[in-house]
Order: structure tokens, then sequence, then C-alpha cells
């Protein structure tokens, strides 16, 4: 017989949220559920980094979308966000695209003159 997989496991259906109020418990529920998860998340995906750095990362997202007013918005990033976790947490990610998150601050900066260019090796 075949392995059954939760596929369901983390799921949650979207909901309408009534006020803004609402939408912001819920968007704090899922905050710290992302932020409890932390350490599963270093185990499960093998990362090297320090959780303090993984939960600043988590942070860093929540807070880009922090003034949207629309609750129809709000509603959609809200899904968007659970299904991010259902997939972290059912390791439909891989590390590499955990890792995409945090490429952005390691990052070297490109050469923008023509001398550093040259000397990078590209003319």
């Amino acid at each position: 017989m075949a392995a059954m997989f939760g596929v369901s496991n983390f799921a949650v259906t979207t909901v309408t949220s009534a006020s803004s109020n609402e939408a912001r418990l819920r968007t704090i529920a899922l905050y710290r559920k992302f932020q409890k998860s932390v350490p599963e998340i270093m185990k499960l995906h093998e990362i090297n980094l320090p959780s303090s750095a993984i939960r600043a990362k988590i942070r860093e997202q929540f807070e880009q979308h922090r003034y949207v007013e629309d609750l129809q918005v709000r509603d959609i990033l809200l899904a968007k966000g659970q299904m991010e976790y259902q997939e972290t947490m059912n390791v439909w990610k891989q590390n590499n695209h955990i890792m995409n998150y945090f490429a952005k601050d390691e990052a070297e900066a490109k050469p923008t003159t023509f001398l550093e260019k040259f000397y990078e090796g590209r003319s």
C-alpha cells in the first residue's frame, strides 16, 4: 500500500475578514505561528544561520505590509502568508528557496563605475 502523505498539514481555509481588527488579529496569529516555528524550520531545512536572523527576516517580511489598509488586500496577504507557512513546514520549499530571502542581505555590491567593472573583469 502506498504511503499516505498529509497534504493538508497546516492547511487553513481562506477567510474574508469582517473588520480591520479581525484581520489584525489573524495577522498577529500568523506572525506568532511563524516565530514559534523557527527552531523547527531551522532543523527541517538545515539552516546554518542564527535563529535571531531568521526571526528578524520574518519580522521584516511582515513589516513590509504593515500599513496596508484595504481589507481585501490584507486577506490576500494573509492567505499568501499561510501558504508560505504551509510550504515551509511541509518541506515543499527547498533550502535554496528559503536562503533566497537572505541573498539580498549577503550580496556583494555590484561595480558601478567603469574602473570597478574593469577590475572585476567585465568591461
